[in-house]
């Protein structure tokens, strides 16, 4: 039987890279974001990959909306398999003047989100015995860097609730997975790496090879495609046993 997959911020960056993965092994796909041509996204692929899909517009901080998403997209395809929770945004700025409306929006699209999501899908995975849920968080998830409270916090955050999923799973075939990759070569990194340049008052080039890839070992932008491919193996049957963790994909950001 053929696998559905909800994936949040899935029309660009490395939501769409997750979602091309999976329509590379048939799986029914749920799309969600924000572009205004979100529906042509999804339509686009599931044409050249033969599979079908469902978009939905739905707003990360407003929690009717995601139950909403997930209600209409399990009538449609009669489940949801795999849930990745990959929305995010990001603001760089000194804890002092960090605006607590970016605080409070940063929590809300990135980690809240996850919650409300998985609290949605649980009953049916539950009841089917099976369930995969993945979240993208980030090697921020595990160490910190200056001006990104909000959402170094949120990471490790995402990385705590995966735990507690993957507890609370095993006894129902529900595994939960935390990616946490190192900087990936998407909109919102561009824009970070202009908010950094402003911050150090220094190049774009040299916040990239000086701030952003210094602390990896290998110094290059993690491919969208790495992080696909590790989404759907986590999604499969052969990663019944992998729960509970947060995998670095950073170039060995972590193992310094």
């Amino acid at each position: 039987m053929t696998r559905t997959v909800l994936i949040t911020g899935s029309t660009s960056g490395i939501g769409l890279g997750i979602a091309i993965e999976f329509a590379k092994e048939k799986y029914n796909i749920v799309f969600n974001g924000l572009e205004p041509n979100g529906p042509e996204i999804a339509a686009d692929i599931a044409k050249q990959y033969g599979i079908q899909s469902l978009f939905f517009p739905a707003n990360m901080l407003k929690p009717e909306e995601l139950k909403d998403m997930v209600n209409k997209s399990t009538e449609k395809f009669g489940k949801i398999d795999v849930l990745v929770c990959n929305a995010g945004i990001q603001f760089v700025s000194p804890i002092d003047e960090f605006p607590e409306e970016k605080w409070n929006a940063i929590m809300g699209i990135n980690l809240s989100s996850a919650f409300h999501l998985s609290k949605a899908v649980w009953p049916k995975m539950k009841e089917q015995k099976f369930g995969r849920i993945i979240n993208i968080a980030s090697a921020h998830g595990l160490v910190a860097s200056e001006f990104k409270s909000a959402y170094v916090a949120a990471k490790h955050g995402v990385v705590g609730l995966t735990k507690v999923l993957g507890l609370e799973g095993a006894p129902f075939n529900i595994t939960a997975n935390a990616i946490c990759p190192g900087y990936v070569k998407t909109p919102l990194v561009d824009k970070q790496i202009a908010d950094q340049a402003k911050a150090h008052n220094m190049s774009e080039t040299d916040v990239v090879n000086k701030v952003m890839l210094y602390k990896q070992a290998v110094k290059e932008f993690v491919p969208v495609e790495t992080l696909g491919k590790l989404a759907v193996f986590l999604a499969s049957d052969g990663a019944q046993t992998i729960t509970g963790t947060a995998m670095p994909v950073d170039g060995g950001w972590n193992a310094q």
